[in-house]
């Protein structure tokens, strides 16, 4: 087998993606539409680039991205966050799907491409890519926003609906018409859906058991077996290798070696993701986006409407202003691999051929303007509100001075609740860069004069301080806690296993115990990883 040319060729689309992707970002724009440009521009069915390359060459590794993809999302789904505040997260992402979902439903139906096809159509436009939302809200720096544990409680119920979604729809899309066997089919998907989350919930500390061991080669070589493996027995019980996919990660994410596989598992999810939405783009005929483009049209307005409603009744239920609504809408708006996915599905049940390029059209224009809208959505936020306030005053100089006392008030009060937002961040950013700095050596003990103990008394006689200058963007506590588990080499070990249980007193403690806590442990190892201390690495 030769294969030379399709290589040569496959290396040359990667890295056209990679320069394509270097300028996107330069404008904020995330990676999966820069990949489908690409993959569109070498497809068979263009003849826009000098080379063209046939996507049945990757399909493998395609198939491959898909499952690390759901994988890496079932890894990062956090169940202590979703069970104890159950309650919340289901009203919160509940409301924003179901708003989304019932629109999307009766625009799928007003289409007339067919029930199934509706289905489809629902599905694509009512769940956003929580990959793009939560990179957005790293790179905007975020984080510590009011908004960011909503939308971030929104994501996590939107896989879970995902799981549950897929499970009925490739039941649905199969075209049996038997009620009988689609009674059965939709008992064993469900029994499945639940025996795995059981699982995720309450064996931990067995699959801990079962993924031990110190060997990295090894522990790669598990994982990603176990990931493939329950991808085919999603297949075969008929809820997708997608949800197979993503039941497992969130086993393995219930382990002790959540972490661990973290460092293994993103980089490969970002190789053989990109060649799943370069191989998208492989397969879509530009020659059929005319016949789309009302309908893309019309879905995009829908949903930038949709989000807009969704977003500030979300922001009312849990007490925000309209500001942090505006951003949650906005942030929210992108939507990526569950709609590539579903068409994905659709092209192999032999659903209506329209629906690919529909998918790759809504995504493509999506994942564009999402983060731009996204990056500027406290810019347009401040706008608005300036203008409906010069209103409000306009209204209250023609004789309400109440009205116009009211919004003085209203803006008062919002300014006071963002200075005490900035003072809290600012407070947070500044213990998390404690640990940070003692973690790499950076923090110098003070102490009085220079830390004599004048008085006899074994005290030093100044208060024991650290100065510490705090980061321009402080890592996440998940992050901290990671490296707290991290020995000299940057990867958890059985040691750092058998540790675990002592780590969890590290939340109970203010910030000069945790730094001090992380300096002893900083100290116990000669250096740190290169991942560790880059975090582009």
């Amino acid at each position: 087998m030769h294969l030379g040319e399709e290589l040569i060729v496959l290396g040359i689309l990667l890295l056209l993606a990679y320069g394509l992707g270097r300028a996107g970002k330069l404008i904020g724009l995330p990676t999966i539409p820069i990949y489908m440009i690409v993959g569109l521009l070498a497809s068979t069915n263009t003849g826009w680039f000098p080379i063209s390359f046939d996507s049945h060459s990757i399909e493998l590794i395609a198939i491959f991205g898909l499952i690390l993809l759901l994988f890496n999302l079932g890894l990062e789904f956090d169940q202590d966050e979703f069970f104890s505040n159950a309650g919340r997260l289901i009203v919160s992402g509940g409301t924003y799907i179901a708003v989304n979902m019932g629109v999307g439903l009766a625009f799928g139906f007003m289409l007339g491409w067919g029930t199934r096809e509706a289905l489809i159509v629902a599905g694509m436009t009512a769940t956003s890519s929580s990959a793009i939302v939560t990179k957005l809200l790293i790179e905007l720096n975020r984080l510590a926003n009011r908004e960011t544990p909503m939308i971030l409680g929104v994501t996590v119920v939107e896989d879970i609906f995902i799981a549950i979604y897929l499970a009925i729809v490739s039941v649905v899309i199969s075209g049996e018409t038997d009620p009988i066997p689609v009674i059965i089919k939709l008992a064993v998907a469900f029994a499945f859906l639940v025996t795995m989350f059981a699982v995720a919930r309450w064996g931990g500390k067995v699959v801990s058991k079962l993924m031990r061991t110190r060997d990295d080669e090894l522990f790669t070589v598990l994982f990603f077996g176990l990931a493939v493996l329950f991808a085919g027995l999603g297949e075969v019980l008929g809820v997708t290798d997608a949800i197979g996919a993503f039941l497992i990660g969130l086993i393995v994410g219930a382990s002790r070696y959540r972490n661990r596989v973290e460092q293994f598992a993103l980089p490969m999810r970002d190789v053989f993701g990109a060649f799943f939405f370069l191989n998208f783009g492989l397969g879509l005929d530009p020659s059929l986006f005319p016949s789309v483009l009302g309908p893309v049209a019309a879905a995009i307005g829908i949903t930038v409407a949709l989000n807009l409603v969704a977003g500030q009744f979300v922001a009312w239920l849990n007490k925000l202003g309209p500001q942090a609504g505006l951003n949650t809408s906005f942030i929210l708006q992108n939507r990526g691999e569950f709609a590539l996915i579903l068409a994905t599905l659709s092209a192999g049940a032999g659903l209506n051929p329209l629906l690919q390029p529909f998918a790759g059209l809504y995504v493509l224009v999506m994942a564009v303007m999402g983060p731009l809208l996204a990056a500027n959505s406290e810019r347009i936020g401040a706008s608005v509100l300036r203008l409906r306030r010069r209103s409000g005053a306009r209204r209250g100089g023609r004789g309400a001075g109440g009205s116009a006392g009211s919004v003085d008030e209203a803006a008062a009060a919002e300014a006071a609740a963002e200075a005490r937002r900035r003072e809290r961040d600012d407070r947070h950013a500044e213990e998390i860069a404690l640990v940070e700095a003692a973690l790499a050596g950076d923090a110098p003990v003070t102490s009085g004069a220079g830390g004599d103990d004048d008085d006899g008394d074994g005290d030093p006689v100044g208060p024991r301080r650290r100065r510490v200058v705090p980061t321009a963007t402080a890592p996440a506590p998940d992050v901290v806690r990671a490296r707290f588990r991290a020995d000299g080499d940057g990867l958890a070990t059985d040691d750092d296993v058998d540790a675990e249980d002592d780590l969890d007193a590290l939340d109970d403690l203010d910030a000069t115990e945790r730094a001090i806590w992380a300096e002893q442990a900083g100290q116990q190892s000669d250096q740190q990883s290169t991942r560790q201390r880059d975090p582009e690495y």
